[in-house]
């Protein structure tokens, strides 16, 4: 039976650079392995009283995407040198309720990736997610690091990866993280 990853972009933007990784990412799987897709689109701000009349559907499909799945890529943006408000919200919410914490991140093997336009990748980003990673009891996988810096020149204007040594090494990642499950 192949393993079974699902990835998350934590960008909106129709044309993301992170979008765009996660695509190139899914198509760099090595092989017994799979990488589904999903979103944070239609994942709306956390409010605990909307969480009183029950989780989102959006969220919904999330929890049981991660808990079914045998590792989770991140593939984070850095806006102002911090973790991506839509994107902490989405994972806020798929900890609610938080006896549901264990199903969906407990012991979960997650890997983190990234592109920025900037020079530095996302290394402030990818940082800042550990507090809330060890908080849900996720493993971090920590074999590799995976910054894509100046994100511009390496995606085209759909968001399409195109640097052909930044697929390289996506391969090289993906391939250490699903060694390691």
């Amino acid at each position: 039976m192949a393993l079974r990853l699902v990835g998350i972009s934590g960008s909106l933007r129709r044309h993301s650079f992170n979008a765009g990784l996660l695509r190139a990412a899914r198509d760099a799987m090595p092989e017994g392995a799979a990488l589904a897709i999903h979103s944070i689109v239609g994942v709306p701000l956390y409010d605990a009283d909307v969480e009183a009349e029950g989780i989102p559907a959006a969220v919904t499909v999330l929890k049981d995407a991660v808990a079914a799945a045998d590792g989770l890529l991140l593939v984070t943006p850095e806006y102002n040198n911090g973790v991506p408000g839509v994107f902490k919200n989405a994972i806020d919410w798929m900890s609610r309720p938080s006896s549901d914490i264990a199903r969906v991140f407990g012991g979960k093997p997650v890997a983190m990736i990234g592109a920025s336009p900037g020079n530095f990748g996302t290394i402030l980003s990818q940082n800042g997610w550990l507090p809330t990673l060890r908080t849900l009891g996720a493993e971090l996988w920590t074999g590799q690091r995976l910054l894509v810096s100046g994100a511009g020149q390496a995606f085209d204007a759909e968001g399409n990866l195109i640097d052909d040594a930044v697929r390289a090494k996506l391969a090289r990642f993906m391939a250490g993280f699903v060694a390691s499950l």
